[in-house]
């Protein structure tokens, strides 16, 4: 996994010495990168709340994310703040789980296609155990972004991703974890339809983790957005049964 560390660092490197130049009118105009999902240059707030089914119980996490672009908007800062409840048939507890901060670039954008790179560092906040990773762990990601109609309302993404604890509680297994995830987001009038699968292999477990789920979204005014979405977890090592995620979106 090291050669795939290198790889990202290099890519991200490489991909941020190239050619930025006039993508100012990109940006302002329709691209893979400014759906309603997943818009890189609007200032975003974003509340969401998971459920998750596990074979322990269950979790329920609510998280406030912000974004943030930067710059000539080629650069986004993200910070997430998770609240997370856990169920059980013993304990039913309530806490402060992992604080994460991300940076994105964006190198290479067209009107039809785009890349962007992404190092996420998540921090070891959590209040409980079971809130948390107990490790503070870094997460380098490229995607990929295309129009694969002509009518630009079909948008495919792809992303890579690793992830690797470099400091935490020893008692804690380390995260070793490779990600590989696709999502097809149909946009119509004022609402959204997607499809997600993720692969994750979890190296430290040997096995994979893997999910999907499907989406429904709606515009509610110009700037605000509205999410539901079901998930699925499937593989030797799943980490839960089902989920159920609801959010909102609000750009300003």
């Amino acid at each position: 996994m090291q050669k795939l560390i290198l790889l990202f660092l290099a890519l991200f490197f490489y991909t941020s010495s190239v050619n930025a130049q006039d993508k100012k009118k990109i940006r302002e105009e329709q691209n893979p990168f400014s759906e309603a999902r997943f818009n890189y240059f609007r200032e975003t707030i974003i509340l969401f709340n998971e459920y998750l089914d596990t074979k322990n119980g269950s979790f329920n996490t609510t998280t406030f994310r912000l974004l943030k672009p930067i710059g000539n908007r080629a650069w986004t800062i993200r910070f997430d703040t998770p609240l997370v409840s856990t169920n059980s048939s013993t304990k039913n507890k309530t806490g402060l789980g992992d604080l994460s901060i991300a940076t994105s670039f964006i190198p290479f954008l067209t009107k039809t296609s785009g890349i962007a790179t992404r190092v996420r560092l998540i921090a070891n906040t959590a209040t409980d155990r079971n809130f948390g990773l107990g490790k503070w762990v870094v997460v380098p990601a490229i995607f990929y972004g295309t129009f694969i109609d002509s009518a630009k309302n079909i948008v495919f993404i792809t992303d890579l991703e690793y992830q690797y604890s470099i400091a935490g509680d020893t008692n804690r297994d380390d995260v070793r974890i490779t990600v590989l995830e696709n999502s097809l987001i149909y946009s119509f009038s004022k609402n959204w339809m997607s499809a997600n699968i993720s692969f994750r292999y979890n190296e430290v477990l040997n096995g994979f983790q893997n999910s999907t789920f499907i989406e429904f979204g709606r515009k509610i005014t110009p700037d605000s957005f509205f999410y539901i979405h079901p998930s699925l977890a499937f593989g030797n090592k799943k980490a839960y049964n089902y989920g159920f995620e609801v959010g909102m979106l609000i750009r300003y």
